[in-house]
């Protein structure tokens, strides 16, 4: 499916584009990652247990808004398609404090596990469908994102 073709004005496609982040003409992926900026902005000051709230919402908001999105183009996981970037890099950024450095790092860390896809990533990009199987390869990319992002804010490798 030609980019063209999608809608942003049906709004399990607006949000399954990442805003419209994911028609990006290259790196979709990355300008799409992008898209969880305003949800980390907005909610950096809550408690934690909110913000894995906020991360569960942008979830199952995803495995909808994905997989009604892959449907429509009957392509499973288009390179348009990036609420699945917004929900992991928020899930990366769930209990940072947020600095230029925390945000860089955790952009990077991020955009590594969803690419390299190492382990229980590529397996679960490879067995699940749908709109699930978009999802889950990010959220543990995400959840993996984060360990090591704590890890290092932890030991001072990055400041928080």
């Amino acid at each position: 499916m030609k980019q063209s073709q999608f809608s942003l004005r049906r709004p399990h496609q607006f949000l399954g584009l990442g805003f419209g982040l994911g028609l990006a003409p290259k790196a979709p992926g990355t300008f799409g990652t992008l898209g969880a900026l305003p949800f980390i902005f907005l909610t950096m000051s809550w408690p934690m247990w909110a913000q894995v709230i906020i991360a569960v919402a942008l979830c199952l908001v995803g495995v909808w808004a994905c997989g009604k999105t892959a449907k429509d183009v009957n392509v499973h996981d288009h390179p348009a398609i990036v609420w699945d970037e917004v929900a992991g890099f928020y899930i990366t950024m769930v209990a940072a404090a947020i600095s230029w450095q925390t945000l860089l790092v955790g952009f990077i860390l991020f955009r590594f596990f969803d690419i390299a896809k190492p382990g229980p990533i590529r397996i679960l990009d490879k067995k699940l469908h749908g709109g699930l199987g978009i999802m889950a390869d990010d959220i543990l990319a995400g959840i993996f994102s984060l360990i090591c992002l704590q890890a290092l804010i932890k030991t001072g490798y990055v400041l928080a």
